[in-house]
């Protein structure tokens, strides 16, 4: 039977309650899976929001890639890499590589939440980068903003937080590099307060602190829920 990767701390995220129904949601079971779509608890990100802490950007100095540990580590010891994991939560149709226990994704399809379209998955050298994983915190905003102070342990789970973590296209993500709210939304208008909501839940989990331009952009989102 396969394990699927439930996101840690999404228990925060409901339904929501006289504010409308979002187009996507941030559930455990991410849009296109079948039992999915829940929509962002506005609401409780609007709280949450209150509580972080509002700081300029510390200097970017001495971050390193390696400062979070290697690249998509088995952080829960399931066998399978974060990347892998990720993909199998995110993806439908999936096809694994024979013999790995249904761990190495081979193809899938996407309904990339970042702009709406669907895209066909297909594991090898030229076609992998077509979807990517993103950090919804980039590990470079979150060493600006109180990362950097951390043991290298929370770093590494950091850097593999399934909540923190989503399959999407390939070329946005490059767009989006290490982007805070104040500067990159996804262009897919109707999953931007799922999108900040989730943001704001990673921030608060891991006590991330936000500048004043990206609380004000996170407000203006949730405003239009």
């Amino acid at each position: 039977m396969r394990v699927r990767v439930m996101a840690a701390g999404l228990a925060s995220v409901a339904m929501l309650t006289g504010c409308g129904a979002l187009e996507a949601g941030i559930g455990a079971t991410p849009p296109g899976k079948a039992g999915g779509n829940e929509p962002a608890d506005v609401k409780e990100a609007r709280k949450e929001l209150k509580g972080l802490e509002v700081k300029g950007r510390a200097p970017k100095t001495g971050f390193e890639r390696e400062k979070f540990g290697p690249a998509w580590a088995d952080v829960d010891r399931n066998g399978c890499d974060t990347r892998n994991d990720i993909l199998k939560r995110d993806l439908r149709e999936e096809t694994f590589k024979p013999g790995t226990h249904d761990c190495i994704v081979l193809t899938g399809v996407l309904d990339d939440p970042y702009s709406g379209k669907t895209i066909k998955f297909k594991r090898g050298q030229d076609t992998s980068m077509a979807v990517q994983i993103d950090h919804l915190i980039p590990l470079s905003d979150a060493w600006q903003k109180g990362a950097q102070r951390w043991p290298a342990d929370k770093r590494k789970q950091f850097a593999n937080d399934p909540l923190n973590l989503l399959a999407v296209d390939g070329p946005l993500n490059g767009q989006k590099s290490d982007a805070d709210a104040a500067t990159w939304l996804p262009p897919r208008k109707g999953y931007r307060c799922a999108y900040i909501a989730r943001q704001i839940t990673v921030k608060a989990k891991y006590a991330l602190w936000v500048t004043a331009a990206e609380k004000a952009a996170m407000e203006g989102v949730l405003s239009s829920c």
